[in-house]
């Protein structure tokens, strides 16, 4: 069997059948990660391979000297970190909830929400530019911190900070809004 560099050497040359090789030597490990980090759903062979098919696209950054297993770990954890988050935004639907709620919201309900909405973009777009870029690629295009970082050339660390000062900063001014008797959140 083939060193793994040496593998990634042909894939990068243009041999992309040779990444089989990679895929079929890994995918267990791979999907044993995220069964252990998910719980054991169909979801899980799908999220494999999107781990495959990023570390593919991903091959020109990875750096041979380092070891090629735990990059491609860590793009699996990340991604199952990104699913676990997806997860939580998107609470499971029961038949029980289905019959519990209405087919339309209330009228009051969807203006207090969209009221909300504006008011928030509103305060977003007094923010200065590298604040809203950093709220945008996190909250919005649910980016990673190593994503981010890799986008905007930072550290994670230098992220998880700057993300939460542009968060104390939206929050100061929705507080400030909500004094001179904006709309609340």
């Amino acid at each position: 069997m083939q060193d793994d560099r040496e593998v990634i050497a042909e894939v990068l040359a243009g041999n992309k059948e040779a990444y089989a090789l990679i895929v079929n030597k890994y995918k267990g490990k791979i999907a044993s990660i995220l069964r252990r980090n998910l719980s054991p759903s169909l979801e899980v062979e799908d999220i494999v391979q999107e781990v495959f098919i990023k570390a593919y696209y991903s091959l020109p950054d990875y750096r041979p000297g380092h070891s090629f297993p735990a990059w491609l770990y860590r793009i699996a954890i990340n991604r199952g970190i990104d699913e676990l988050r997806k997860r939580k935004r998107t609470p499971a639907v029961t038949e029980m909830n289905m019959e519990l709620q209405d087919e339309c919201p209330v009228p009051l309900e969807e203006y207090l929400a969209k009221e909300e909405r504006h008011t928030l973009w509103q305060q977003l777009k007094r923010l200065d530019q590298s604040y809203r870029t950093i709220l945008d690629l996190h909250y919005l295009q649910h980016l990673s911190y190593k994503e981010i970082g890799s986008k905007l050339s930072l550290s994670p660390d230098a992220v998880r900070m700057r993300l939460s000062y542009a968060r104390k900063k939206l929050r100061e001014q929705l507080e400030k809004q909500e004094k001179k008797g904006g709309a609340p959140l």
